[in-house]
């Protein structure tokens, strides 16, 4: 339908987990356009819920030069093909947390503009703390959890307490989960 045609794509650069790709496309009208994109791996994002609220880390953030209230979230590592089990992975390290449950609310591109990644987000219930947080960073290693009452959610979004995309579409499908 689209009739648009990649005719030539180069990596330019690799950096950490991601990649930036150079990419050549012929258009519908025969032209050819030039486009950058970067190349990541895909992340877990998980809610973890339990009486109401959800776990949320307070965490800083560089590239914004400030503190973010997020839920859990990492990134699917080299040879991690099932989202979920990346998911369980990333809420133990990030919070010392496991879980019963797991129920998988959607999957979502959060930047197509220029990014193909590709973010699973998770429900997690029956929260249990068989471990301790394993930080991966400086960033990790100072950030603090809060619980959020499902209810608060639309209100914490208008008032730009929640800032972040990821956090903000996870915690809304979480309410509209458990809303009567």
């Amino acid at each position: 339908m689209t009739g648009f045609r990649r005719i030539d794509q180069e990596t330019v650069g690799t950096y950490d987990f991601f990649s930036v790709v150079q990419q050549r496309w012929e258009t519908p009208t025969g032209t050819s356009v030039d486009r950058l994109l970067v190349a990541h791996p895909g992340a877990p994002v998980i809610i973890p819920v339990e009486n109401g609220s959800a776990l949320c880390l307070r965490q800083f953030r560089t590239s914004v030069g400030r503190e973010l209230l997020e839920v859990p979230a990492g990134k699917l590592d080299t040879g991690d093909d099932d989202p979920l089990a990346a998911a369980q992975r990333e809420l133990l390290e990030e919070t010392g947390r496991t879980a019963a449950h797991w129920q998988h609310l959607s999957s979502f591109l959060p930047s197509p503009g220029f990014c193909d990644e590709v973010m699973h987000c998770y429900l997690a219930t029956g929260l249990s703390k068989p471990g301790r947080r394993e930080p991966d960073g400086p960033e990790e290693a100072v950030m603090t959890e809060e619980w959020i009452s499902l209810d608060r959610v639309p209100e914490l979004v208008a008032s730009g307490e929640l800032e972040d995309a990821k956090t903000i579409l996870g915690l809304l499908l979480a309410s509209a989960r458990s809303a009567p």
